[in-house]
């Protein structure tokens, strides 16, 4: 699978703020979340998510609607949708 664009567009010594854009189809690759973070999405959207153990889930994205997750979150995100989507990611970082 294609790869979502990624783009740092700030990082200093409170926050990453990581832009996202996916094709539909596109994926994050596997990877594990070291701080706790607050996804923003820019458009609608649908997400698949895969667990390391392969179980699947589906989240639905609005746009402006923000929700954050802990650390330590481990996945794969894929666009599950038709259309292109995008989101922002706020880690924060201690202080």
């Amino acid at each position: 699978m294609p790869l979502a664009r990624h783009a740092i567009l700030i990082d200093d010594d409170r926050v990453i703020v990581n832009r996202f854009d996916f094709a539909p189809g596109d994926e994050t690759g596997p990877h594990r979340h070291a701080l706790p973070y607050v996804i923003v999405p820019l458009t609608d959207g649908l997400l698949r998510i895969t667990a390391p153990d392969g179980s699947e889930s589906t989240a639905s994205l609005t746009q402006g609607l923000p929700y954050s997750r802990a650390a330590g979150v481990e996945h794969n995100v894929f666009n599950g949708g038709s259309a292109p989507l995008s989101f922002l990611e706020i880690e924060l970082k201690d202080r």
